[in-house]
């Protein structure tokens, strides 16, 4: 890995730049960025929210939470966009309220394409004019006017490409394409900002860490977790992990573990609640071999209040993760008493601080371990206390304030 550069001072910021200026002469036109009478201009982002559509993953509930907290700021005019074809009727109804759809189609495919080799078309061909266009999922379409960002959320790609599928290790170059056009980059961690800088060639002047917020939880079910949760005979706890079946989620790993806390431990069992990915085949695999398979439970995707439900009902929370840019889970737990046990991998350690009890990545035993120590109720004390307080500390608003201040540096405000 290339020897990371110093990167540009990478914490959230609490509001939109101020713009500077000259004093106002009473009655003259206004200037660009101004309303009439001098005041600022609300700045007209377009943001592609194409991640809303189908099911919620980590990027998608960042657009749909970072969306309705932009949405309530009085300097951004905030509008929508997806592309797809397909599915080009549904963006209306999935955007939070305060948020217009305002597009033409966008056929993906050729887009894709075309944005992979050249400058063309400008998304202002099929959203109207926008001062800043952001891209949320690694590709920021190229544009005529607008100040262009692009969000960066991990480098997988780069890191660990083995744990990648084809249509993701595009991402590298489509990257890398835009910052040398100029782009700006949001990461959701200082971390990920970093890795931006040495692996991408980023400028760091250019590159600006926003924490997400924690997603707010729905009222859980009042149906008891068990009810929700097909839990195996003589089984009353479960350690719970949570994540779309990937590779370097490390489902297979926590399989291994389990089975050392399983043996002497008969009223436990493992919740793993996520929809498959190009994972399942490897987590099969390990439950195939495993001799605590009868004690796993698959529960695919659950959301809402099921989710609330089942996640407050856990007596741990398990985020094995061989590399993460962020992490929602262990702060979905924190925030609701859970004690979470994770793998010190990638961003982990920045969001969770010391509220979190963290083994070596891809260490089974000391994974083991860890669980063990939880279930056992012989973790530090005050840890449900200090996760609480630690995940209070992310906001939407806040994440909201860093963007809109990385909107109006970026479109010159």
């Amino acid at each position: 890995m290339c020897k990371a550069r110093p990167v540009h001072p990478l914490l959230p910021v609490a509001g939109a730049v101020a713009a500077a200026g000259t004093p106002k002469v009473p009655g003259a036109p206004a200037g660009p960025g101004e309303r009439p009478g001098g005041s600022p201009r609300a700045l007209a982002v377009a943001v592609e929210a194409t991640a809303l559509l189908g099911v919620r993953t980590g990027v998608g509930r960042f657009c749909e939470h970072a969306l309705a907290a932009l949405a309530g700021r009085a300097d951004l005019s905030v509008s929508a966009f997806a592309v797809t074809w397909r599915r080009r009727g549904q963006l209306t109804a999935a955007l939070p309220a305060g948020v217009a759809a305002r597009q033409r189609a966008m056929p993906a495919r050729p887009l894709h394409r075309a944005w992979a080799r050249w400058d063309w078309p400008p998304v202002e061909w099929f959203t109207g004019p926008a001062d800043v266009v952001h891209g949320t999922n690694f590709v920021v379409p190229p544009a005529r006017r607008a100040a262009r960002v692009v969000t960066v959320h991990d480098l997988t790609t780069v890191r660990f490409p083995e744990l990648c599928d084809a249509a993701t290790l595009a991402f590298p170059a489509l990257v890398r394409r835009a910052v040398a056009e100029g782009a700006w980059v949001h990461t959701p961690s200082a971390f990920v900002a970093g890795e931006v800088v040495a692996e991408l060639g980023a400028d760091p002047a250019r590159v600006r860490a926003v924490h997400h917020g924690v997603p707010p939880s729905p009222p859980p079910s009042p149906r008891p977790a068990t009810d929700l949760v097909a839990l195996p005979p003589g089984a009353s706890r479960y350690v719970l992990a949570v994540g779309t079946v990937e590779p370097r989620k490390d489902f297979p790993g926590l399989v291994r573990a389990f089975e050392r806390v399983a043996g002497d431990r008969p009223g436990v069992a493992l919740v793993i609640v996520g929809p498959d990915g190009w994972g399942a085949a490897d987590l099969g695999r390990a439950l195939e071999r495993s001799p605590a398979a009868e004690r796993v439970v698959r529960c695919g995707y659950l959301g809402g209040g099921d989710l609330a439900r089942v996640l407050a009902d856990a007596a741990v929370l398990a985020y094995p993760s061989r590399y993460e840019g962020f992490g929602f889970p262990p702060l979905e737990a924190m925030a609701a008493g859970v004690p979470v046990v994770a793998a010190a991998a990638g961003a982990v350690p920045e969001v969770v601080g010391d509220a979190a009890v963290l083994v070596p990545p891809g260490d089974d035993d000391a994974l083991a371990g860890a669980l063990a120590a939880a279930l056992d109720g012989d973790l530090p004390a005050g840890l449900a206390e200090r996760g609480r307080v630690r995940a209070a500390g992310f906001t939407w608003d806040a994440c909201a304030a860093g963007l809109a201040a990385l909107y109006a540096e970026a479109a010159g405000r």
